[in-house]
């Protein structure tokens, strides 16, 4: 948590708050949060610059100033609220964009996992971790024949393939035992065993599951809010994770909660059976 949809959520509630604004100052009182470059050099670099957009990559923010882009992952507890500069300084704040106006973007994190990077403009797509990401979710971009493929060429457990972002980006705990569910596959049935009818129904409940989460403005499971502080709606819709000893919605059988690549997974045992890999 974050996952891509809470992470387009908080996209699209800044593209509303901060779009042209100009940066007077940049505060920061948690260094480890700045990748690159050092802090005192993020900090004069970014005075005067103008936000001019704000995109996403997989779980990254990426904010488009003039001259600089700056890529941003919340990791498990990042969030950004937008404040006046004379309101109260809430606890776990951890950097401050001051604006020309007197409004300020804040950058709060219990867990301070979260990371800033400065780049030079044009030069986020070339961020490490951005470079390792598969395609984004969406039928443009995420096609089932590279997919079929990258999945036939792995004797991994399933969950985790999908959990490490290279044959599609965005999925994280939640929506991907969602997805799986909703394809009726078992979080541990190994990559390569996934017949082409199970490949088809896990590639088109990916795409469904996030574009209703993307709708719904993400899943709220305990802290999460967007940048205009609202809570998403997605868990109401919610049909396993978090839903242990509650019945299947479509069988009835209590579902089920176990660790998969030390992940806490939820899963049907009865609509979700694990399958032995068959001898040759």
């Amino acid at each position: 948590m974050p996952e891509l949809p809470e992470v387009e959520a908080v996209r699209t509630g800044l593209e509303q708050l901060i779009l042209g604004k100009e940066i007077d100052q940049v505060q920061v009182f948690w260094p480890r949060i700045i990748e690159t470059p050092e802090v005192e050099s993020f900090k004069i670099k970014l005075i005067g610059e103008k936000v001019e957009a704000i995109s996403r990559r997989g779980k990254f923010l990426i904010f488009h100033f003039t001259h600089y882009e700056m890529v941003s992952h919340l990791r498990m507890e990042g969030k950004y609220e937008y404040h006046q500069q004379t309101d109260e300084l809430a606890k776990h704040t951890h950097v401050m964009f001051d604006f020309t106006d007197g409004t300020q973007l804040r950058y709060l994190d219990v867990r301070k996992f979260g990371r800033m990077t400065l780049l030079p403009k044009g030069l986020a797509s070339e961020y490490s971790g951005i470079l390792k990401l598969g395609p984004e979710p969406v039928p443009a971009t995420f096609l089932l024949k590279p997919f079929t493929a990258g999945l036939k060429k792995s004797s991994k457990a399933i969950k985790p393939l999908l959990l490490d972002q290279k044959l599609v980006t965005g999925l994280g705990n939640i929506y991907v035992d969602e997805a799986l569910y909703e394809a009726k596959i078992h979080p541990e049935q190994p990559a390569d065993t996934l017949t082409s009818k199970e490949v088809a129904a896990l590639y088109q409940s990916i795409i469904d599951v996030l574009a209703r989460a993307v709708e719904a403005g993400g899943t709220t499971i305990r802290t999460y809010k967007n940048a205009l502080g609202e809570a998403g709606k997605f868990q109401v819709s919610l049909n396993v994770y978090g839903q242990t000893g509650l019945p299947c919605p479509r069988c009835g059988t209590a579902i089920i909660k176990t660790k998969v690549a030390q992940r806490g997974t939820h899963y049907c045992p009865a609509c979700q059976k694990l399958r032995q890999r068959k001898m040759r």
